[in-house]
C-alpha cells in the first residue's frame, strides 16, 4: 500500500484565499459579515482578516441559502439561528451529489 501524504492545512486563511477557494467576491464576504452575526472572523494586529474552517463551513452555508437555495438575507439569517445543523447537512449532501455528478462527467468524457 502506497503512502499518500496528507496536505497540510493552514489555521488561518486571508479573505483573498477564502475567496479565490470558493470563487466568491470579498466584496460579498464582507457584506455577509455584517448581515450574518454568525459569522465574525478575527483580525490580525495589522487589522487584516483572518478566517478558520469554521468561519469557511459557515460562508459555504450561506452561499448555499442565499444563492443556491434562494432564501433572502433575513430567511437565512433565521435558518442559520433556529436550524443550522439541519441545514449544514443538506448541504453536505447537496455538494455530496455535486462532487459524485463531476466525477461522472468525467468518466463518462474519458470513456
Amino acid at each position: 500500500m502506497a503512502y499518500k501524504e496528507k496536505e497540510i492545512e493552514k489555521l488561518y486563511y486571508t479573505i483573498g484565499e477564502v475567496s479565490d477557494m470558493l470563487g466568491l467576491n470579498a466584496s460579498q464576504i464582507r457584506y455577509w459579515e455584517v448581515e450574518f452575526e454568525k459569522l465574525k472572523p478575527r483580525k490580525d494586529r495589522s487589522g487584516n482578516r483572518i478566517y478558520t474552517k469554521d468561519d469557511i463551513e459557515t460562508i459555504k452555508l450561506i452561499h448555499h441559502l442565499v444563492k443556491e437555495k434562494g432564501f433572502t438575507i433575513e430567511g437565512a439569517r433565521s435558518k442559520l439561528k433556529n436550524g443550522s445543523d439541519e441545514a449544514v447537512k443538506k448541504m453536505k449532501v447537496h455538494d455530496s451529489l455535486k462532487r459524485l455528478r463531476d466525477f461522472l462527467e468525467e468518466m463518462k468524457e474519458a470513456l
